[in-house]
């Protein structure tokens, strides 16, 4: 026998009261009513021509999709010849669907009779809620309550509705219905469907779904997400967006799909400022459209900066492999073109590519000797369609290139389209994407269509494909950081619980601001190097630790109050002796006295001058309104505001992530070592920003944080100042901003003695075990492998990169994988815990080392993932088990599960059910 999960054995009988719950599954997702209905009811259909009520009846009949539908006004008996009905609980049957376009005070009505219907899903096309204020507002949140109450799920309110193309579904009050696609757009602005509508229908291009979301008072961006993830129609997802509403269930559910699914945003408003002034630097220096940008490159989500490169994008992904990197092979018959799309591929931060002596051999060989020898490789305004083909395959053979842009212009020797004809069987190059641009109009027009219809994207100029380019390398940048697995950070002993008292000491006093001293010590604390700092109160007691540290020393304000010495005159350097430190602690002072802040001055500090030939950075920590905590590294000191080089990410960081904020900067080319300068140890840089991290995901009562300067040279880090703010005495910790993902639970990490007697710890993974997880995976039998995936898979398929780094690098709000391990570090085991996407459903899945079973582990990890279960508030905890594992099934019987046979399940599986 083994303990491995996904085996399946004998199961109860009907009278099992798990049973009933068993068959009372939905089979369809939750989502599936807004989409798929197969009845509907429209609750305010009218006969009132250019009503909503009539159009959006009239779209649902015109446009048969499979279902019923129901007019329900109490005023008519039929509308549109069809029977109409005077209240949804006197139809017939219970509907799936009801379209409400009842005025706004009507609509709480209309969801309670639907929740007392058990009516799953509602589209709130009327208007007149939070958009036109607080009576609107309270209306909104009367339907939320009594939706949530009853699980109706709820698209709107203030929406156009939902199209399924493909089904032929319309439950919208739009002039026309899309046509049938693999593209699912999404809009905030239900004008901007319609306008793309209009296009669409013009240009011939299709949807799998066509969904204005209105104000989103339920169904939300993470919500849709989830469903298109699980949608045969639907290849890539396009995102008109204004708010991001729950950020995390946004975050959480893209980063679930980006990987299978693009999922391209153009977002509104991005010159806006949320952010208010701040007390630190890095409050000021973060608005919240770059912090928005910043989670999208955290989620693997694309941001276009444009409607048309939104569908570029969507059309370019869906024909060409994206390029490893971002160097492209420019391949034009006329110069000026080619300097264009130079022109806007280095100024969007990609590059051309160096082409090897011998791709310039091979191209020697054919090409006329006046050719350009260089990239963009110009083969001249004479080159005939062979000419082009020879060179593509040629550039396109080159290891230094990632991707290949071909430009036509039309000139009187040109053949547009039998040139385009011959570059078809380019169109799959050595897994390279290859664009084109056929300048010109209608004489290129049959040209580009042979290489459309071939999957080669064509565009208009140049430049405009050289951006769609670097649009395509920045997705694969994004998407690799994701699961690219991260060194070990090294281990700091929590110092959480010693930190908060301090905080609490401060904010117990009505203090939101620590002193210098005190903010060093936090950053101690966690790693973190800082100067020697000391505190001194009178003239002497400065001379007395300046005497004791060695001259020459920096004196500094202390204060409970002032935010920025420097801008007080609160800062001395490199003083050389006792009569400069008392001139110092004098100055400082009598300074703030004429600002009429005497008070303020509470000592100063004294620090040994540090004479390090390094690097000013800053990094540090804000909150932003809508992704809580968030982080900035950049070029620090006092011009820290004027430079503004700088990047942002979320917490937490791993190494990996890390290095991608620094790698966002200008001043990372100088840390990795310029002009004969040695570089300064990023390695040691990442581990020093995953601690920083650590301290904002721990540390919730910190409000600000400020490490400028950082000093970094080759020799060492070092934070020369710091600045910590924290939130008042009146914020609870309720009422804290929640960090945007989850961060590593390690409420989840406690030790475990096997039966043997050896202690080993159970924690939850983390991205750094996949190294562990490979030799982990070296240990199983056939027979347990067999047990746990339901038929053999090989080594080779268990241990490789992509599959393991997924495993490894879980989203902790959607899954949880704990593994065991021995003091040595070695991997006994993992269970894992998966919320099944869209309801309240979480499946367990446990593989044990074939030494180490029968020892209680199996036993032990799936007590404690049910644990987490009913931390997230799951109803249910399941898993389709082997019949033959009987192992597995005896282990959850004896922690409650009811183990269950089930018509739809293979005769070689049962189904272990257990009820929260």
């Amino acid at each position: 026998m083994t303990e491995a999960m996904d085996t399946r054995a004998p199961g109860t009988s009907k009278t099992d009261p798990s049973y009933n719950v068993l068959h009372q599954q939905r089979t369809r997702l939750p989502l599936d009513v807004l989409f798929a209905p197969r009845s509907v009811a429209v609750v305010g259909a009218t006969e009132r021509p250019g009503s909503v009520g009539r159009t959006v009846l009239w779209n649902l009949i015109s446009n048969p999709f499979g279902g019923t539908v129901y007019p329900i006004n109490p005023k008519r008996p039929n509308v549109l010849g069809i029977k109409a009905w005077p209240s949804l609980g006197a139809l017939p049957e219970r509907v799936d669907l009801a379209i409400v376009v009842t005025p706004a005070r009507a609509v709480p009505g209309v969801i309670q009779e639907c929740a007392e219907l058990g009516i799953r899903g509602a589209i709130i096309l009327s208007a007149g809620f939070k958009e036109i204020g607080a009576e609107g507002e309270r209306l909104e949140q009367e339907i939320l309550r009594l939706a949530q109450a009853a699980q109706v799920r709820i698209i709107g309110p203030n929406c156009l509705g939902v199209m399924r193309p493909p089904s032929g579904f319309n439950a919208t009050f739009a002039g026309a219905m899309a046509r049938p696609g693999n593209v699912a757009f999404i809009s905030q602005s239900g004008a901007l469907l319609t306008s793309i509508l209009d296009w669409s229908l013009r240009e011939a291009v299709g949807f799998s779904a066509f969904v204005s979301v209105g104000s989103m008072l339920d169904v939300g961006w993470g919500d849709l997400i989830d469903f298109l993830a699980d949608d045969p129609m639907t290849r890539s997802i396009l995102l008109y967006m204004e708010s991001i509403g729950d950020a995390r269930a946004f975050l959480s559910a893209a980063r679930e799909v980006a990987l299978t699914k693009p999922i391209i945003v153009i977002k509104a408003g991005r010159t806006a400022q949320a952010a208010q002034a701040a007390a630190s630097h890095t409050g000021s220096l973060t608005g919240s459209d770059e912090v928005l940008s910043a989670a999208f490159r955290r989620t693997g989500v694309l941001r276009v900066d444009s409607i048309a490169d939104l569908f570029y994008m969507a059309e370019t992904l869906a024909r060409q492999p994206r390029p490893a990197g971002r160097r492209l092979t420019v391949l034009t018959n006329a110069g000026g073109p080619g300097v264009l799309a130079t022109d806007a591929l280095v100024s969007g931060g990609g590059e051309l590519a160096t082409l090897s002596a011998s791709t310039f051999q091979a191209l020697d060989a054919f090409l006329p000797t006046q050719w350009s020898h260089s990239n963009p490789v110009d083969i001249l305004g004479d080159a005939d369609p062979e000419r082009f083909a020879k060179a593509l395959e040629v550039t396109g053979q080159d290891e230094g290139s990632d991707g290949l842009l071909v430009i036509l212009t039309p000139q009187d020797m040109t053949e547009p389209t039998q040139t385009a004809d011959r570059l078809k069987p380019y169109a799959k190059l050595h897994g390279k994407p290859v664009l084109a641009s056929w300048m010109g109009g209608s004489e290129v027009a049959a040209g580009e269509r042979i290489l459309n219809d071939a999957g080669i994207p064509t565009f208009g100029y140049p430049d405009t494909a050289a951006r769609i380019f670097n649009y395509m390398w920045r997705y694969t940048y994004n998407l690799a950081g994701l699961y690219e697995t991260p060194a070990l950070a090294q281990a700091v002993s929590s110092a959480r619980d010693e930190v908060r008292q301090w905080v609490e000491s401060a904010r117990a006093e009505g203090r939101t601001l620590l002193t210098e001293y005190e903010s060093k010590k936090l950053l101690a604390a966690y790693g973190i190097p800082t100067v020697e700092t000391r505190l001194a109160v009178t003239e002497d007691a400065a001379v007395a630790e300046a005497a004791a540290l060695g001259f020459p020393v920096v004196v500094k304000l202390h204060s409970l109050t002032v935010t920025h010495k420097t801008d007080v005159g609160g800062v001395r350097l490199n003083l050389p002796d006792a009569e400069s430190v008392r001139a110092a602690f004098r100055d400082i002072r009598t300074r703030l006295e004429a600002l009429g802040q005497g008070r303020a001055f509470d000592g100063v500090t004294v620090q040994p001058m540090v004479r390090l030939d390094g690097y000013e950075l800053i990094l540090g920590s804000s909150v932003d309104a809508q992704f809580g905590p968030v982080l900035l590294f950049g070029a620090g000191g006092t011009l820290v505001e004027v430079f503004r080089d700088r990047a942002l990410g979320l917490p937490p960081l791993n190494t990996t992530l890390a290095r991608r904020m620094m790698e966002q900067t200008r001043i990372y080319e100088a840390l990795k070592g310029v002009r004969g300068r040695p570089p300064v140890d990023l390695k040691a840089l990442e581990q020093l920003m995953v601690r920083f991290s650590q301290l904002v995901a721990e540390q919730r009562f910190v409000k600000e944080v400020d490490i400028n300067p950082l000093l970094a040279s080759p020799e060492r880090l070092l934070a020369l100042d710091a600045r910590v703010v924290l939130h008042p005495a009146s914020v609870t910790e309720a009422e804290l901003p929640k960090l945007a993902i989850e961060p590593y639970p390690d409420q989840y990490v406690a030790p475990y003695r096997l039966r043997s007697g050896e202690e080993i710890l159970l924690r939850p993974i983390r991205p750094e075990d996949e190294p562990k997880m490979a030799e982990f995976h070296r240990t199983l039998s056939e027979q347990t492998v067999f047990l746990r995936y339901a038929g053999l898979m090989q080594l080779s398929t268990r241990v490789a990169h992509a599959r393991l780094s997924r495993i490894c690098f879980n989203d902790y709000a959607r899954e949880m994988a704990l593994v065991a391990e021995r003091k040595d570090g070695e991997l006994l085991g993992v269970g894992r815990l998966t919320r099944l996407r869209g309801t309240r459903d979480a499946e367990f899945a446990i593989l044990i080392s074939d030494p180490v079973q029968r020892q209680g582990l199996g036993a032990e990890m799936l007590k404690r993932l049910v644990d987490v279960g009913r931390d997230w508030g799951m109803e249910r905890i399941v898993a389709d088990i082997l019949a033959g594992n009987r192992a597995m099934q005896t282990i959850s019987r004896k922690l409650g599960f009811s183990i269950l046979q089930h018509e739809e399940l293979s005769p070689d599986m049962v189904k272990a059910v257990k009820v929260l």
